[in-house]
């Protein structure tokens, strides 16, 4: 099969690889319908995250079911299946608590080892050896039509994303809340607090294709300045207060500080954004009662209400992907995204 391998920063390749084959009687081999490219893949693309030599790469996908394991009982071949970031087990306590992405046989995600140290394929690729398939993949009832691919494969991290840093940070119906970060997760996180029903939803953005973007998924204000200026701006909206939950989908200290700075007094920070050079301002937490919630977030625990909202016709998280591209261009899908012409890039094997 193809698979998309870094090679170093900047250097991506698809190359064929060995197909990858069932292991375990808990395993099912699932090919891929699309997957995309995340902003998190663009930390190692760029060097911020050291790459020391060639890897296989990417974690989101959906697909239909090819073979499964012996053990197999919630899936079968045929069905289109969601399958999140991480895998699971699906019944040890983290797992049972909600929390899958800490479970104990989960190893160390898409294209690491496996619980038991077995290789697993990374999902940029064409075929997908999915370890505790039970635990790990979700089905809908039958194929869904193209139209709603992006909507599915989105479900996979972006807006599931997004619905945990909104429900870590506790929006509640009629709540201002600001969203900072303007990437697929930001503005998954839009959708998600307009779902829970907050009454004002500003989108802290500079670019006019991402604005519109989140003024269909239901933000009522735009920001754009940053810093002291954009902290002045959301305390201009509400009256000098802050918002009552902000939601920091970036990862980087000045996304860290920019919500912190335009909390309220006794609101949230709920964040998602994969944490380079962030220091928590613990002192400003503890003059303000802010608090701090969210972490990685566990997409398996979401995936049943957010597949079900999706078919319902209720939300469509699938604007997030204004580029499609073939699997073989994979190169330029993450060209795209690191120079930003580009919010988040489907692939299609």
């Amino acid at each position: 099969m193809r698979a998309t391998i870094l090679h170093a920063p900047g250097d991506i390749r698809l190359e064929q690889v060995p197909d990858p084959v069932l292991l375990r009687p808990t395993d099912a081999l699932v090919r891929v319908t699309a997957t995309c490219v995340c902003g998190s893949d663009l930390w190692p693309y760029r060097g911020i995250n050291e790459v020391k030599e060639p890897r296989a790469i990417g974690h989101e996908f959906v697909g239909i079911v090819e073979e499964v394991g012996a053990d197999v009982r919630t899936v079968r071949p045929g069905q289109f299946v969601i399958a999140p970031f991480r895998y699971s087990c699906g019944e040890c306590a983290p797992c049972r608590l909600g929390v899958q992405t800490s479970c104990v046989l989960g190893g160390e995600g898409w294209g690491g080892p496996d619980g038991d140290g077995e290789p697993t394929p990374a999902t940029q690729a064409e075929i997908v050896r999915v370890p505790y398939a039970d635990g790990t993949l979700v089905a809908t009832p039958e194929v869904p039509d193209a139209s709603m691919l992006p909507s599915m494969l989105s479900l996979s991290d972006v807006m599931a994303t997004g619905w945990h840093c909104a429900v870590s940070a506790g929006v509640r119906e009629g709540e201002t809340v600001v969203v900072v970060g303007d990437g697929a997760v930001g503005l998954s996180a839009v959708l998600a607090a307009a779902r829970l029903g907050a009454g004002r939803v500003v989108a802290m953005s500079r670019h006019e294709t991402r604005q519109a973007v989140a003024r269909d998924f239901g933000a009522t204000d735009v920001v754009v300045e940053r810093g002291p200026e954009g902290a002045e701006r959301i305390r201009e909206l509400t009256d000098g207060l802050g918002a009552d939950r902000v939601l920091e989908c970036v990862g980087t200290g000045e996304s860290m500080k920019q919500a912190f700075d335009s909390t309220r007094p006794g609101g949230t920070v709920g964040f998602v954004g994969v944490p380079h050079g962030v220091e928590v301002p613990i002192g400003q937490m503890f003059r303000s009662n802010v608090a701090l919630a969210g972490g990685v977030a566990p997409v398996r625990h979401y995936l049943e209400q957010l597949r079900d909202d999706v078919l319902a016709g209720e939300i469509d998280p699938g604007l997030v992907f204004d580029l499609t591209l073939p699997l073989e261009e994979v190169a330029e899908g993450y060209a795209a995204m690191d120079e930003r012409r580009a919010i988040k890039v489907m692939l299609t094997p």
